[in-house]
């Protein structure tokens, strides 16, 4: 870390009322700054679209450009929403009309396919790339699988996605929308197991991985956490805002934590049973960027006792987790 680039950030970042711990490592992945980015759940990989670089994936253990992509040849990059299988074998990536499988031993693609009645606004997808979850603007969300060109539309809600996740295995489903709404619902059979309520529009969702836990947040102030199993209430996240938007959303593999990014540059750390917060940072912007803002795209454990954050800046950052909150 170079102290001259830390007091520029301070700088640029505007007048704040407490000084954030600076993350441990800083990798410049976009020198123009990202529309979106996901990384897998084991930190070992992330994918990151810009118009400059189209769709970069890298290699985050050896912070090596891997493959780069494009939707359109000699157009400009307009990927928004992009997913990479827990198992690490493939990633989805999409843009408002348009979605694509690569896969991730090679970097081959596996298939373009086209929306004609909505636009794209959320992507999932399962081990191995054999299902597919697409949520769209007109409230509908199409669970594909692709061995058999089966497709499911899920037409539980009244309004646009928002958001979505699915299991690793491609059988259940998480998904919310503007109808105030999040539901967890089986993709075999498309009947909703769980009704999740807001009091405004569901903005952002996350599953765990292990079938534990299921994430929902609207657009005010009412984050929460949910037994998949009963779905009953585990937690409600606890914050003085009067608003808060959570753009990134990671469960610890132990269940323990979950942490989570937002539109303000605000990347937190939060207890699973109590909803406290126990620990908060600030990623990087752009030099010279107006305002200084940053959105964090992504976030993921590297281990119980360190973070890695994407954000709209282009620059993954390694946080640290302090000791008290292992």
């Amino acid at each position: 870390m170079k102290y001259p680039l830390l007091f520029l950030l301070l700088i640029l970042s505007g007048c704040e009322k407490l000084l954030q711990p600076a993350p441990s490592q800083q990798f410049l992945h976009v020198a123009n700054g990202s529309y979106a980015a996901a990384i897998s759940d084991d930190a070992q990989y992330a994918v990151v679209s810009s118009i400059t670089d189209g769709i970069a994936f890298w290699d985050l253990n050896n912070n090596a450009l891997l493959y780069q992509w494009q939707h359109k040849a000699d157009t400009d990059n307009y990927v928004f929403s992009m997913a990479i299988s827990h198992d690490n074998s493939v990633v989805l990536t999409a843009d408002q009309h348009t979605f694509a499988l690569w896969q991730v031993n090679d970097g081959k693609n596996r298939g373009f396919w086209q929306l004609d009645a909505a636009t794209v606004r959320d992507v999932a997808v399962s081990n191995n790339g054999d299902h597919l979850l697409i949520g769209k603007s007109n409230g509908g969300v199409q669970h594909i699988t692709l061995a058999t060109g089966r497709r499911l539309e899920f037409l539980g809600h009244t309004e646009r996605i928002n958001s979505i996740a699915m299991s690793p295995n491609g059988r259940y489903a998480l998904t919310g929308g503007n109808d105030y709404k999040a539901y967890l619902w089986d993709t075999k059979s498309a009947q909703i197991i769980h009704t999740f309520s807001h009091p405004s529009r569901v903005t952002k969702v996350a599953l765990d991985p292990t079938g534990r836990y299921a994430f929902t947040a609207d657009s005010k102030d009412l984050a929460q956490i949910w037994d998949i199993q009963t779905g009953e209430q585990i937690s409600r996240l606890q914050f003085s805002a009067r608003q808060q938007i959570f753009s990134a959303v990671r469960f610890s593999p132990d269940g323990r934590f979950i942490a989570t990014g937002a539109p303000s540059r605000k990347l937190a750390l939060w207890d699973v049973q109590t909803g406290q917060e126990l620990q908060q940072w600030q990623v990087s912007v752009k030099p010279n960027s107006r305002p200084a803002s940053a959105v964090v795209h992504a976030v993921a454990f590297i281990s119980h006792n360190q973070l890695i954050s994407e954000s709209s800046s282009g620059i993954a950052e390694v946080w640290e987790i302090k000791n008290e909150s292992n």
